[in-house]
């Protein structure tokens, strides 16, 4: 989905604000149409619901994550596109807050009319590390654990870079992705 630009995109930033501050149950379209600065009109006409704001919301976010990963592991194996791919989420993390949050929030809400898209769209950003992870480590791929592991890894980042930029936000990105790679390279259990 290309960024939407103009009084989408007024409409999609406010919807985010306001979600990562309220929750989506929290966010009414009245607040997004006043802090958007838009008529309740428009807010209509660009998105007929409140759940095809949030989907579109989420896919645009969710979709411009998976494209980001997929251009940081371009050319990369190993343990270098693991890293690749943990230091472009933790900047998408820092660069988006508030999607991570609301990603965080909705990831495991199976009662949403987005549910399929994101999961469609969460699939996408996890095959990127499950390749890498497959690729460094083949019995993975055998076993049938990629997939699971590149869940972890996933979960893993986006909770440590939720938990860097609320309680530890002078510290340095590097910092927190060596400290992610030290705990999956068998750093805490050596």
């Amino acid at each position: 989905m290309p960024r939407a630009i103009g009084t989408k995109r007024a409409i999609l930033d406010a919807a985010l604000e306001l979600a990562a501050t309220r929750g989506i149950t929290g966010t009414t379209m009245d607040d997004v149409a006043e802090l958007a600065g838009v008529a309740k009109g428009s807010l209509y006409y660009n998105f007929s619901s409140k759940d095809n704001l949030f989907e579109a919301l989420l896919q645009e976010g969710v979709g411009a994550l998976a494209d980001s990963l997929r251009e940081a592991r371009a050319g990369l194996h190993g343990r270098a596109a693991l890293e690749a791919l943990i230091t472009v989420l933790l900047d998408r993390i820092e660069a988006n807050a508030g999607l991570a949050k609301l990603m965080a929030a909705e990831i495991f809400r199976t009662d949403r009319a987005w549910q399929k898209t994101l999961f469609a769209l969460r699939h996408d950003a996890l095959a990127v590390f499950a390749e890498a992870i497959a690729e460094a480590k083949p019995a993975t791929a055998a076993a049938g654990t990629s997939g699971l592991m590149a869940s972890s890894v996933f979960g893993a980042v986006l909770m440590a870079g939720l938990e860097w930029l609320v309680f530890e936000p002078n510290r340095h990105r590097d910092e927190v992705s060596a400290a992610i790679l030290e705990s999956l390279s068998g750093g805490l259990l050596a």
